[in-house]
């Protein structure tokens, strides 16, 4: 009896693990849908229930292109309750052809140039005394600290924005969801 209780403890214990393997080992999920790693930041942002707004914004922008090229680009991808959060209009205003530009310049402000993992944000962070300045490709500076185990970045207009979700590998860089809009000056 003994032997079989150890053998059943040992095979429910190997079958966790082997579950556990499985998840650990499976693309994250992000809005719904699994990130895959060998798919581009707009094509696994197109899968996302979270990112519609976000990618109704790069096509009225223009940036599939940009964002679906070589990289690497680190992309802070602002969740839709974070647009639904800005001031009535905001998001219907920014998305007419006429603001083609205002809109790129809050975009670009979501994208740094590199893949930057949050491991090495948050080295950046600690090296630099608990703040770091990142410049992103929309020349907005964004000043990134950790708050608990989340890394926060504050905008140009003092808004806060925590990644809720890290380190979401992509083919040209890495995404990290956030849950406000950063803005420019």
């Amino acid at each position: 009896m003994i032997l079989q209780t150890k053998l059943t403890i040992a095979a429910a214990v190997a079958v966790a693990m082997a579950g556990s393997t499985a998840v650990w080992a499976s693309d994250p999920i992000v809005g719904g849908a699994p990130m895959s790693p060998s798919k581009t930041i707009v094509e696994n942002a197109a899968n996302s229930k979270d990112h519609t707004t976000l990618v109704a914004a790069v096509k009225a922008a223009g940036l599939v292109e940009t964002l679906s090229g070589k990289g690497p680009f680190t992309v802070f991808a602002p969740t839709n309750a974070a647009f639904d959060a800005l001031p009535a209009g905001t998001v219907d205003t920014l998305l007419k052809p006429e603001n083609k530009a205002a809109l790129t310049k809050v975009l670009t402000c979501h994208v740094v140039a590199a893949d930057a993992m949050s491991t090495a944000i948050n080295k950046m962070i600690k090296d630099d005394g608990g703040k770091h300045m990142v410049k992103t490709v929309g020349g907005c500076m964004l000043t990134a600290m950790t708050n608990g185990d989340k890394i926060t970045l504050t905008d140009e207009k003092g808004g806060v924005a925590t990644v809720t979700i890290a380190d979401v590998k992509q083919s040209n860089g890495v995404i990290h969801v956030i849950d406000k809009v950063l803005l420019p000056k």
